[in-house]
Order: structure tokens, then C-alpha cells, then sequence
């Protein structure tokens, strides 16, 4: 029974959901820099960073990471995201308007166009 104990059918299982969270957390804070770096670091006066606020506890994301993300946009250092609006057609000529968060749009077009394909 190699390979069958408890506790490494937990450490499997926490690993998977651990992965599938912090994947979901670093979208949040993506959009939560981007939105303090838009308009003002303070969710009571900046509406885009509120909403990105509540999403993020919706998501039951920790409170530090959300204040170290406005911190990193008020800091202005590091990665420096962009909105980009991608239009194309998909299967059967519907007309797709994409909207993407990204640092590098050489990249993002790329992804898009054999998304599209």
C-alpha cells in the first residue's frame, strides 16, 4: 500500500487547490495594482479599486495581499500593466472584442491571434 496514506492523499489534494487559489489570487492582484495605479490608492475614492477590493475578499484573498498590491502600484516599481482591446472573429464570423490586462503586448497579440485561429 506504497503511496496510499492519509497524508499524502492530503498533501496531493491541498497542493491542487493551493495552485488553483494562488493562480486566482495573482489575477486579483493584477487588477487591484492596476486599478490603484489608474486612479487614486484609496478604495473610498477610487470606484475600479473597490470593486477590485470586494472581488478579491469574494475570493477570501488575505488582507496583506490585497495592501501589498495597492502598495506595489503606489511605489511604482516593478511590472507596469496595460488594457489593451483586441477585435477578431471567431467560429462562424462572430464578431469577439477582447479586453486584456497585460505587461507585454507583443505577447498578449500573439496568445490572442491562435486564440482566435
Amino acid at each position: 500500500m506504497a503511496g496510499h496514506s492519509h497524508a499524502k492523499n492530503i498533501m496531493h489534494r491541498k497542493g491542487k487547490s493551493d495552485a488553483a487559489r494562488s493562480k486566482v489570487f495573482s489575477k486579483l492582484a493584477r487588477e487591484i495594482t492596476v486599478a490603484a495605479k489608474l486612479g487614486m490608492p484609496d478604495p473610498a475614492f477610487n470606484a475600479r479599486l473597490r470593486l477590485a477590493v470586494q472581488n478579491a475578499r469574494a475570493q477570501s484573498m488575505p488582507r496583506d495581499n490585497i495592501e501589498r498590491a495597492i502598495k506595489k502600484a503606489a511605489g511604482n516599481d516593478g511590472e507596469n500593466y496595460e488594457e489593451i482591446r483586441y477585435e477578431g472573429y471567431g467560429p462562424g464570423g462572430v464578431a469577439v472584442i477582447v479586453e486584456a490586462l497585460t505587461d507585454n503586448r507583443n505577447r498578449t497579440a500573439s496568445n490572442v491571434r491562435s486564440t482566435f485561429s
